[in-house]
């Protein structure tokens, strides 16, 4: 590794805010395969066993991390969170605001094509930097990156508005514990056609579990979905189903 690759490597630190013990494991997190054929390099020097390792370590600790936030959410909604938080779009989303297009190694190909900008590319490489600093700092270290660059990429408010959707869960929740489907049915508007309101109800089989007014026949099943939540919460005496948000525990560094 020569000097213009050490000081490229020690920028991308102060940009992380960490240090590596070795920073060879950061410099192999950012070598593309492409660069490692290209250059007769041994298949493991490149990133690919990195962005594997990485991949796990990054669904614990976003699963970590929503279950310290939304301690009453269930696991369908927690898991359709946590796949909208993982996927490709969201991690190339958090490679672009590190600029790790900078510091990738990529083969004479795959810069002709434009690599530097190809989400696959960018998504693997944050993986592989999450695999990284787990291999040389610890999970420790890596769930504290991966909670400070969610915090920042998705704030507590706009986390919390993704559990919003109460139908999503009803629907879920009933197949699961009861093998059925709820029922929405809208039977009663009233006001003028500038400022209407709608009253929804929501039943599963012959019982009446929520009604919900809204401004939109959506926003009143949804507002039914809620109270038929609560309902179901209390008949079973169970934890509420429906989080009540939370705020980061962990301040941005």
């Amino acid at each position: 590794m020569d000097e213009n690759r050490l000081s490229a490597l020690g920028e991308l630190e102060e940009r992380l805010g960490l240090r590596f013990q070795d920073v060879k494991w950061l410099d192999q997190a950012m070598i593309h395969r492409s660069f490692a054929y290209e250059t007769q390099a041994s298949r493991e020097g490149a990133n690919e066993v990195l962005e594997f390792l990485g991949d796990a370590v990054l669904n614990l600790a976003v699963s970590h991390y929503l279950l310290k936030e939304f301690p009453g959410a269930y696991e369908g909604m927690l898991s359709k969170v946590r796949a909208h938080l993982v996927k490709r779009t969201s991690l190339a989303a958090l490679a672009r605001v590190l600029h790790l297009d900078q510091y990738l190694l990529l083969g004479k190909g795959e810069l002709l094509s434009g690599g530097r900008k190809k989400p696959s590319i960018l998504a693997n490489a944050y993986e592989a930097l999450i695999g990284a600093v787990y291999s040389d700092l610890g999970f420790d270290q890596a769930l504290e990156m991966v909670e400070h660059h969610l915090t920042a990429h998705l704030p507590p408010e706009r986390a919390a508005h993704l559990f919003q959707d109460y139908k999503s869960q009803l629907q879920e929740h009933v197949q699961r514990t009861l093998g059925q489907q709820p029922e929405y049915s809208v039977f009663h508007e009233s006001g003028p056609d500038h400022d209407k309101r709608f009253q929804a109800s929501v039943s599963v089989g012959k019982d009446l579990l929520g009604i919900g007014w809204g401004k939109s026949k959506k926003e009143a099943q949804q507002e039914a979905a809620k109270k038929a939540l609560d309902e179901l919460s209390t008949k079973f005496q169970a934890p509420a189903f429906v989080p009540q948000g939370g705020s980061s525990r962990r301040q941005a560094k």
